[in-house]
C-alpha cells in the first residue's frame, strides 16, 4: 500500500473500478473469500478499507454537491482556521506538473504521472500535501491536472480527496513532511532515481536533499542543481514551515481524509466490544499475527 515501485504493492483495479468494468462489492467479498480460506493480513485489510474511502467521497458528494469544487470547498465563504488566498503562480504549477519543484520525491512522482498515467497512493498524498500546502497553489488546478493524467479517474474521489488535501472540509489541515516521507518511504532513493536520472549518483545521503550537497560534491556526482542547471533547486525553502501551519497545526499522517491521522504505532487494537481479527489462523506467521494486532475492524458485510 506504501510502496512506489513495482506491480504487486497495489492491485491496479482503480482504472476498472472507474469505468465500472469491476465491481467493488465483487472485490471486497474475493477478499473476504480469501482471508476465510487462507489468511487475512494487511494487504486484504488495506484493499477493503481503501474501497469504503472511496463509497465515502460518493457520498460526500452527493450530500455536498457541485461546492466540492469551489475554492473554499464545503466550507463556503465563512471565516475558518485553513481559509487562505490561493496562489494561482502558472510557472510554479507547470514546474509542479512537469516533476521539476527541486524535491525528489514530488518530481519522481509527477514524472510518473506524466509518463503513466498512475501514481501509488503515498505518492497522491504527498503532491497533493506539497500543491496545496507547501506551495499554497490554488488546489483546484491539482485536482483538474489529476483529472486530465490519471487512468483511474473518478470524480467522486478526486475531488474529494483534493478538497480534503487543501484543508476545505474542515478539521485538521494535514502536511505531509515530504523530505520525512522521502526518507521513510524510499529509503535507498531507488524510486527517485527511477524517475530523477539526473540524481542517479547522488549519495544516499542527499538523494532526497540534494540542494544540500556542496558544488565539489555535486561536480563529483555529475549533477548541476540549482535554476538553469541539470535539476532545479527547492521551488519553496525546505526549512520555512509554511504560513498556514502556524494557525492549523499539522503532521505527516495520512492526509485528504477529514484531517484523521494514523501514526507509526497504528490505530489500536480494536473495538470496546472486543472486536478484533482473529489471530489464530494456523497460515499466518509470528510477524503476520503481531501486524494484525495495530488494525480495527468493523462490522459491515458484502452479501
Amino acid at each position: 500500500r506504501n510502496g512506489m515501485i513495482g506491480s504487486d504493492y497495489s492491485t491496479k483495479f482503480a482504472p476498472w473500478l472507474a469505468h465500472g468494468n469491476v465491481s467493488p462489492r465483487q472485490i471486497a467479498r474475493e477478499c473476504r473469500r480469501y482471508e476465510e480460506m487462507r489468511v487475512q493480513n494487511k494487504s486484504t485489510y488495506w484493499v477493503v478499507f481503501e474501497l469504503l474511502w472511496r463509497d465515502y467521497f460518493k457520498f460526500f458528494a452527493k450530500k455536498h454537491g457541485d461546492n466540492i469544487f469551489y475554492p473554499n470547498g464545503i466550507l463556503g465563504k465563512r471565516c475558518h482556521v485553513n481559509k487562505r488566498k490561493w496562489g494561482m503562480d502558472a510557472k510554479q504549477i507547470n514546474a509542479w506538473k512537469e516533476g521539476m519543484t527541486g524535491f525528489p520525491l514530488v518530481d519522481a512522482n509527477m514524472r510518473e504521472l506524466k509518463a503513466t498515467g498512475f501514481m501509488s497512493n503515498r505518492g497522491r498524498q504527498n503532491v497533493a500535501s506539497f500543491f496545496t500546502i507547501d506551495m499554497n497553489m490554488d488546489w483546484r488546478y491539482g485536482g483538474d491536472h489529476f483529472e486530465e493524467t490519471l487512468l483511474d479517474y473518478d470524480v467522486h474521489s478526486n475531488w474529494g480527496n483534493w478538497c480534503s488535501a487543501a484543508g476545505m472540509t474542515g478539521g485538521r489541515l494535514n502536511r505531509f513532511n515530504i523530505v520525512k516521507q522521502s526518507k521513510d518511504y524510499d529509503f535507498g532513493g531507488d524510486y527517485v532515481r527511477l524517475w530523477c536520472p539526473e540524481l542517479k549518483d547522488v549519495p544516499d545521503k542527499y538523494v532526497h536533499e540534494p540542494w544540500k550537497m556542496s558544488e565539489a560534491l555535486m561536480e563529483e556526482c555529475g549533477v548541476k542543481i540549482g535554476s538553469g542547471r541539470d535539476y532545479p533547486a527547492p521551488i519553496v525553502n525546505p526549512d520555512v514551515q509554511p504560513r498556514i501551519m502556524n494557525n492549523a497545526g499539522g503532521g505527516g499522517g495520512r492526509g485528504g481524509r477529514n484531517g484523521q491521522r494514523r501514526d507509526n504505532k497504528g490505530t489500536g487494537g480494536g473495538g470496546r466490544n472486543g472486536n478484533r481479527r482473529d489471530n489464530n489462523n494456523p497460515n499466518r506467521g509470528k510477524g503476520q499475527r503481531q501486524d494484525m494486532k495495530s488494525l480495527k475492524v468493523g462490522t459491515y458485510r458484502f452479501d
